[in-house]
Parts: structure tokens; C-alpha cells; sequence
């Protein structure tokens, strides 16, 4: 089959490379010149005038991201080296919070909680009690509830120093308004799903090396065409296939096309689409398009950071997070491949501006690590993730016969995670060809 797939970022590479393992010809459109999307390398420069390659966003990967890891490999990316591997841990400066064992799953996670520092015989019960209930229900719940009801009987420590953390860096929505259900079968595989699902996996290189660059390499060396700087205006349908025109490029018949940009582009751009479609097709498009724009959206915030000396005695930590204090993590970017002293400040579910942001962070750098820095550069994205909130319809993988979408926004088990637009990408390609 040809199959065309608009955006390169994870989710369309995902779908560009299981294509074309599967024996079909893909042809990737990106509007940009760069790809990788929202999880990709950008340049910077240190206080002193030093270049250095940042991060759109800083992200983290877990073992129960199996997919996600299997196309790393099959790209040539050597997993062992690209991620520094260690058990979940849920530090603060303080020393106290969560260090998961070394042991196997779900060992793990129990020695984890029966030894968190600070939490009292009360708390870690809570806890235990609760996920031996989530584990018996089979990690399902009423689609209506938040992560906040389901954990009502845990004491307030518990909710702060890892439901609250762990809910907002899965879901990037606080747990007061978190889907449960979504959170639960993000704990289900993390915790029991898969052997060492738990294991954190903290990048070594920037995320453009990660997997979008050497996808891109994989992808041209088996045939596959790589487009960027290539806006693709019109998508129509021609019979049994679709007519693709993007940017400078001839037009060219597709049997498929996947559309892997972000929801708003992706309703944006089909709108034309609707408008030149057949009424049956038409329909279904602008249904499609209706859930896009009833989606809400979550801020997320890295603010970068540097310090002469300055250093973390983890690779990640968590912060006390608070109205004035936004961060809810640190990462040593100095332990993890980049410039000693280079600290990265993550703000999910941000809400003020840029400024204001770094100002806060860089004080609350000052009052938690004891740490004076200077501003290196804040990267704030509006629309970074979907609310995923309960009860929430997200559009569907099939727009129309044909026509398909993939990214971390379309329906599926997993929250806008890069495991959840990898997932999506595979998906799409099934149902393309199915």
C-alpha cells in the first residue's frame, strides 16, 4: 500500500516505521523543517555564551513503555546506553519520599512503599490497602471518577508525595480533575503489566536523537520518503484512494492517509477536506473534527536553568509544589549527558506566563535546593497535552474509509505520553491496512 502520513513527529514516525517494516511504501509530509514534533532537541546558549542542545520539553520514559523501546531498537538506538535505567524514585531534597528496590515486579513497589522515608506505619497501609483494592477490581473503576475520589482513604502525605506526582507527570492534569481510570491502567502496567514496567529511563541524549533522527535515517535507507518543509493543503478523496498536495511537491494518490499532526491542525486542516468530500465522507470528518475542538488542553513548562557547580544528589527529584513554588520536578542535566550545572524545571498543568514562571522557579531553586542560578531559557507549550479528564471522549483512530489520525490525543488506553503516540501511530497503520 502507499500510505501517506502528514507530521513527523512521534506518532507519525511510529506509523512511518511500522509501515514500512510491514512491506508498504510510506510517504511522511512535515509542514516544518524540523521533526520530532513536541519532543524534540532546540538550541540554547549558557549564561557565559556556551551553545548547548535543550529539550522542547523534558520527558521521561518508563519500562512499561515496551512499544516505545521496541522502535527505539529497530531505528538502531541502543536503549541501554540512550537511558539511564533506575528504579522508580520519588525523592525530595529533604532525602524523604519513595525509592522503589532494585527487586522484580510487583516486589518492587511493595519494598518501595513498606520502606518510604517520612511516611508513618498509617500512611504506607493506606496505601497498600488501596492498591490491594485497585488490584482485586482489576485496576477498573467508574469512568466518571478522578484520581482524587479513587484516592480518598490515602492520607495526605501519601497524596502528596506520590499519587499528586505521579498523577501529574502521567497525566499531566492534577489529580482533583485526572481521569481514574486512565491512571489506573497507567499504574496497572507500570506496577504489575510488565517486568520492570516501574524502572525509570531518563534520557542520556536529546529527545531529536532519541528516536526521531534515527527514524528518519532507518525510514530513507528502506525507501520511504521523508518530506519536510512540506505543508500539506489538500487532502481529497479520489475514488477508492486520496489525493495528497503538499507544499512544493506534485500531487499524489495515497490508498491511505494518516494525519499525525496536533488536534487543533488536524481539525484545521480537515475542515477543507469536509468541504470538497462527498456527503457520507463529509459527515464523518467534520464528526471527527467536533471532537477534536471539545478537547481541552494542559500547559507544560521547562524552565532551564544554570549554576556554576551546581549539582543534584539524584539525576531527578521531585519538589513541594505550590502556587508560588510551580515545579513539581528537577533534573540534573549535567548527570544525564549535558553541561555540569544545567538543571531542568518541569511545571505541568502551568497556568501563568513565562515569566512569571521562571522568576517563581528560580526562587523556589533558592528556598528547596539551596541553589542561586541564572535563567537559561523557558520553553512553555499552551497546548502541550490533552485534560484528560474522566469521562472523556477523545476522537477516534478512524476519520473516514481511508483517512486515519495518530498522536497521543487520539483514543486509546494511555494519556499524552510518547508511549501513547507511539502506540497510536502502530494502530493507525493496522487499521489502514486491515
Amino acid at each position: 500500500m502507499k500510505i501517506a502520513i502528514i507530521g513527523a513527529g512521534w506518532a507519525g514516525l511510529a506509523a512511518a516505521v511500522t509501515a514500512t517494516q510491514a512491506g508498504h511504501h510510506a510517504t511522511i509530509f512535515e509542514a516544518t523543517h524540523t521533526i520530532g514534533g513536541r519532543a524534540r532537541a532546540v538550541k540554547g546558549t549558557l549564561p557565559d555564551g556556551t551553545p548547548v542542545t535543550l529539550d522542547n520539553g523534558q520527558h521521561i520514559l518508563i519500562g512499561a513503555y515496551t512499544e516505545t523501546l521496541r522502535l527505539m531498537r529497530l531505528v538502531g538506538v541502543e536503549t541501554t546506553t540512550a537511558l539511564l535505567q533506575q528504579p522508580m524514585t520519588l525523592l525530595f531534597p529533604d532525602g524523604l519520599g519513595v525509592r522503589f528496590a532494585a527487586w522484580p515486579t510487583p516486589l518492587d513497589a511493595l519494598a518501595g512503599i513498606v520502606r518510604a522515608r517520612g511516611w508513618s506505619v498509617r500512611d504506607k497501609w493506606s496505601l497498600l490497602r488501596a492498591a490491594t483494592a485497585w488490584q482485586l477490581a482489576g485496576f477498573q473503576c467508574d469512568a466518571r471518577s478522578s484520581v482524587a475520589q479513587l484516592c480518598q482513604a490515602l492520607r495526605p502525605r501519601v497524596m502528596a508525595e506520590l499519587i499528586e506526582p505521579l498523577c501529574v507527570s502521567a497525566l499531566n492534569t492534577p489529580a482533583a480533575r485526572a481521569s481514574a481510570s486512565v491512571f489506573l491502567r497507567v499504574m496497572q502496567d507500570a506496577l504489575l503489566g510488565v517486568q520492570g514496567g516501574s524502572r525509570l529511563l531518563l534520557p542520556r541524549l536529546d529527545l531529536s536523537q532519541l528516536f526521531p533522527d534515527a527514524a528518519a535515517l532507518w525510514l530513507t535507507q528502506r525507501g520511504a520518503q521523508l518530506h519536510v518543509g512540506a505543508r500539506v493543503a489538500t487532502i481529497e478523496p479520489q475514488g477508492a484512494q486520496w489525493r495528497v498536495h503538499g507544499g512544493p511537491l506534485p500531487e499524489a494518490l495515497f490508498d491511505a492517509v494518516i494525519v499525525a499532526t496536533s488536534a487543533s491542525e488536524s481539525a484545521r486542516a480537515l475542515d477543507n477536506t469536509a468541504q470538497a468530500a462527498p456527503d457520507s465522507i463529509a459527515n464523518e470528518i467534520r464528526h471527527w473534527t467536533q471532537a477534536c475542538r471539545a478537547l481541552q488542553f494542559e500547559s507544560i513548562a521547562t524552565v532551564y536553568a544554570w549554576g556554576l557547580g551546581a549539582t543534584l544528589p539524584e539525576p531527578m527529584l521531585s519538589l513541594r509544589s505550590h502556587a508560588a513554588a510551580p515545579a513539581q520536578f528537577v533534573f540534573d542535566r549535567g548527570q544525564l549527558g549535558g553541561p555540569s550545572g544545567l538543571l531542568a524545571f518541569v511545571v505541568s498543568a502551568s497556568s501563568a506566563g513565562t515569566a512569571t514562571l521562571q522568576t517563581q522557579v528560580l526562587q523556589q531553586a533558592q528556598q528547596q535546593l539551596g541553589l542561586a542560578l541564572q535563567a537559561v531559557q523557558t520553553i512553555q507549550e499552551k497546548r502541550a497535552t490533552f485534560a484528560c479528564t474522566p469521562g472523556l471522549q477523545r476522537p477516534a483512530l478512524r476519520i473516514a474509509p481511508g483517512l486515519l489520525a495518530c498522536g497521543d490525543y487520539v483514543a486509546g488506553p494511555y494519556p499524552a505520553t510518547l508511549e501513547g503516540a507511539v502506540r497510536s501511530g502502530m494502530a493507525a497503520v493496522a487499521a489502514a491496512v486491515a
